[in-house]
């Protein structure tokens, strides 16, 4: 066997069915999502003539409310102990919320738009992380959702070229978003958005979960069924390193703004539309090229020295977006920014479902993405607040201390041996 073969089997140890069906499913989602997502903020701004203030009340409101649905989302997964039913629900609900942006002529019904594909995400992202981990073996979780991210991420190298070839058609190298070329995007999003439910009904399947370890209650020396304690108890029995990790996290995500301001910033610094595209694309290659072997890697060296290094380039990349005096400084920022994506989903989910018991996987990832998603309010807002008042610089620079910040606690993180 040669050095390459020995490569992918090593990547693919572990790997199941439903892991790469639901890494399809992602990449049709990302093709339709990335078609939209980089050019709704400059629709935004350069049709609807939004100020950064309001786009970032838009996004801040849109992920926090997607925030308490994962958070339900998570443990009614857990407590229904069917994963598919949500994880359905939450990819069709996003493609209705698309088609809003269609007949969009006012900031308030793209809020409505962006609301309602949150929604959706807040609805099948919990429980589908928790089907990816039960689907696979704890040894290789790392390679799981690597090989997740990067399918994911290659979906989103697809939308966001095919993005940049309709804007190509549409309008050239102007540099300035036009209303007629947004309803072209809007309208080839919901294609792949739609396969990716015929996708979902064909190949994902639920897997049967052990049955969850009794507990001794100290008083009555009693079994009690886990899956059955109160919530409140539940929570109480995630280890101290799982909510040390959580505050990190949300620390770290109080200055993790919507990548609209980047965006933004891309576009004031003279990126034309086109040009913006085609940089989000080798974006999003970093990402994809990242992800996998670094999750393989997380299996061997452990969590969360790669997630230290994931936040330190975060750092890095917004500290250079506020330093920028040009176009120049744009695309290694972005490929910066890339690594960073590529190496902090896929071992940051890995490490959640490190911390958390079988029976209560749902209910981590929630609380997780609840924490985070509720950052991302004030994140965003306090962003369009600092854009307009103070500077472009200041949001970036906010970014990069709240993720100093978060490595600081990330410190006190100690991950259980595996």
């Amino acid at each position: 066997m040669t050095r390459s073969s020995r490569a992918r089997a090593a990547l693919l140890r572990g790997i199941t069915r439903n892991v790469v069906v639901l890494g399809l499913v992602s990449l049709l989602t990302d093709v339709s999502s990335e078609l939209l997502i980089y050019v709704v903020p400059l629709f935004l701004a350069n049709v609807l003539a939004a100020t950064p203030s309001i786009i970032g009340i838009v996004e801040g409101i849109a992920e926090s409310v997607a925030a308490f649905v994962k958070l339900g989302s998570g443990a009614l997964s857990d407590r229904i102990g069917r994963r598919t039913v949500l994880v359905g629900t939450g990819y069709a609900t996003s493609v209705i919320a698309k088609s809003l942006y269609i007949v969009a002529a006012a900031w308030p019904v793209v809020l409505v738009a962006r609301v309602g594909d949150r929604i959706g995400k807040g609805i099948r992202t919990a429980p589908r992380d928790a089907l990816i981990a039960d689907s696979t073996a704890p040894g290789a979780r790392g390679r799981a959702f690597g090989l997740h991210r990067a399918m994911d991420t290659t979906g989103a190298v697809i939308g966001v070229a095919l993005a940049a070839l309709i804007v190509s058609v549409s309008q050239g190298d102007a540099i300035a978003l036009e209303g007629e070329t947004f309803r072209l995007l809007a309208l080839a999003a919901l294609v792949p958005g739609v396969l990716a439910l015929v996708v979902i009904a064909i190949g994902v399947h639920d897997v049967p979960r052990p049955a969850p370890a009794p507990v001794l209650v100290a008083a009555a020396a009693v079994p009690v069924d886990a899956a059955a304690s109160p919530a409140g108890r539940s929570w109480r029995r995630f280890p101290a390193a799982f909510w040390v990790f959580v505050a990190a996290s949300g620390l770290f995500t109080l200055g993790n703004s919507s990548d609209a301001f980047i965006a933004l910033r891309s576009q004031a610094l003279g990126v034309s539309v086109r040009d913006l595209l085609l940089i989000v694309i080798a974006f999003n290659v970093v990402d994809a090229v990242v992800a996998w072997p670094v999750g393989a890697l997380s299996d061997r060296i452990g969590r969360r020295r790669l997630i230290a290094v994931a936040w330190g380039l975060y750092a890095l990349t917004y500290a250079g977006f506020a330093m920028a005096g040009g176009s120049v400084a744009v695309l290694p920022l972005w490929l910066l920014y890339g690594a960073y994506y590529g190496v902090n989903e896929a071992v940051g989910r890995a490490l959640v479902a490190d911390l958390a018991r079988p029976e209560l996987r749902a209910t981590a990832f929630g609380i997780m993405n609840a924490v985070t998603g509720l950052a991302i309010l004030p994140a965003s807002i306090v962003a369009g607040l600092l854009w307009d008042r103070v500077g472009q610089a200041a949001p970036f620079w906010f970014g990069a201390a709240c993720a100093v910040g978060g490595l600081v606690l990330l410190a006190f993180v100690r991950p259980p041996r595996r």
